[in-house]
């Protein structure tokens, strides 16, 4: 993924917090990997520029981008790819996860369409799409990571 130096911070701590009004993701670290994390609205995304999620990691050769939402989550979806296109230094060969934490339902025809929008993300994407019901935990040990030396 690009760098952004004035958007990203560096974290490794057991657990990584990300919240946004009413929703929560939170990201489970026992292994301690060293996580860059970038907040994209308004830094390395513009206004201009268009749709954008709210948080973009990396976690050595993982891309995970992160859109934290009321009830729109075709909307957030449109915003975590067009995201990837921006950022991703390559949007269909690198490993993604992506997640829509959501307050409440918002997708017209139910759970249905949630699983052909991941089938079709997955293909285009090489992204593993989650959309879960705020909060929501993830175990990062649950990736395969390059474990770096310190």
């Amino acid at each position: 993924m690009k760098r952004f130096p004035d958007c990203e911070e560096y974290k490794d701590d057991n657990e990584i917090v990300l919240k946004e009004n009413k929703s929560k993701l939170t990201f489970e670290n026992s292994k301690q990997y060293q996580i860059r994390i970038i907040k994209v609205d308004g830094c390395p995304i513009l206004d201009k520029e268009g749709k954008r999620c709210d948080y973009a990691l990396v976690c050595s050769n993982v891309e995970i981008y992160v859109e934290l939402k009321g009830s729109k989550i075709a909307h957030a979806v449109e915003q975590i790819e067009s995201t990837i296109k921006l950022l991703s230094d390559n949007p269909q060969t690198i490993k993604k996860l992506c997640f829509v934490v959501f307050t409440r339902f918002g997708l017209p025809k139910g759970r249905t369409n949630i699983q052909i929008i991941k089938s079709k993300f997955n293909k285009k994407y090489n992204a593993t799409l989650i959309v879960e019901k705020t909060p929501f935990t993830y175990d990062l040990s649950n990736i395969t990571i390059k474990k770096k030396s310190r």
